[in-house]
């Protein structure tokens, strides 16, 4: 088996562990429909293919209709962590005066220094943040390693000629932090997203597991997991469905990341041979 074709089935099976809980996640309420009599709890059978829940529900329908908080969550927590910690790296980065990178960094490293699910749970026991309260706190807590990343990676280009060459041109510092330096840092800086995301999107799950961020009978993929746990000896679907779909999302996001990457360097090469 040659290496593009270990390459392209990777990525095929990345796309398919992402493709599949992202549908039903998006397109699930769509194809919910209207919730039916409700049953005894934990059974199988009765017109409900996949089990009941704790209180009777149709499992398949609250998987439907339970995958779209979580990865809304996640999408908007990691791109609002991206959008401060991006300019803020940046600009530590390519600042010659080191008072402005003491104040931009200094802060982020005491909100590091506190455990992300633990600032998590101590403002949900002073508000209620709901979901998108939710995103904001897992944003929060994301934003100062993804800062330093950034910062560390863009710091290597920062310090090439060429970006004080710009400098002397007269370059707009958009053109060099984005142009050039933001480019160069393009492939850590994806790999980091990858990554990233799985961690947001397992810290949106266990937040929900927790109860931060939605009703404790809410159709959410987490509390499902949670709710039902009680019987997941009796009527285990309950459980396994919410919970593979969650790893499942979690694994392929990375792996897509990684097969991503691996094309781009494989496409660098060949130009490079050329």
């Amino acid at each position: 088996m040659t290496m593009r074709t270990r390459g392209s089935g990777r990525f095929a099976l990345a796309l398919l562990l992402t493709a599949v809980p992202l549908l039903i996640a998006l397109l699930g309420p769509l194809l919910a429909g209207e919730p039916g009599p409700r049953g005894a709890s934990f059974t199988l059978g009765d017109g409900h293919w996949a089990g009941t829940d704790f209180v009777g529900r149709d499992v398949w329908r609250q998987v439907l209709l339970g995958g779209r908080t979580v990865v809304l969550t996640a999408l908007s927590a990691t791109a609002l962590a991206y959008a401060v910690a991006l300019p803020l790296g940046l600009a530590a980065a390519l600042t010659h005066r080191g008072w402005l990178e003491e104040l931009l960094m200094r802060p982020l490293d005491v909100l590091l220094a506190i455990p992300s699910l633990l600032l998590i749970l101590l403002a949900a026991a002073v508000f209620s943040p709901g979901t998108a309260g939710l995103a904001l706190l897992v944003a929060l807590v994301n934003i100062p390693d993804a800062a330093r990343i950034i910062r560390a990676t863009a710091a290597e280009a920062a310090a090439r000629p060429a970006v004080e060459a710009l400098r002397m041109q007269g370059e707009t510092w958009w053109r060099m932090a984005v142009g050039y330096v933001g480019r160069s840092a393009l492939r850590t800086l994806a790999a980091d997203a990858g990554t990233r995301l799985t961690g947001v999107l397992y810290l949106v799950a266990t937040a929900a597991f927790l109860g931060v961020g939605v009703a404790p009978d809410a159709a959410d993929w987490a509390v499902m997991v949670d709710r039902n746990r009680t019987g997941l000896f009796v009527q285990p679907w309950a459980v396994v469905l919410p919970a593979v779909l969650i790893v499942a999302l979690t694994m392929g996001g990375n792996l897509l990341f990684d097969a991503a990457l691996a094309r781009t360097r494989s496409s660098a090469r060949k130009e490079t041979r050329t």
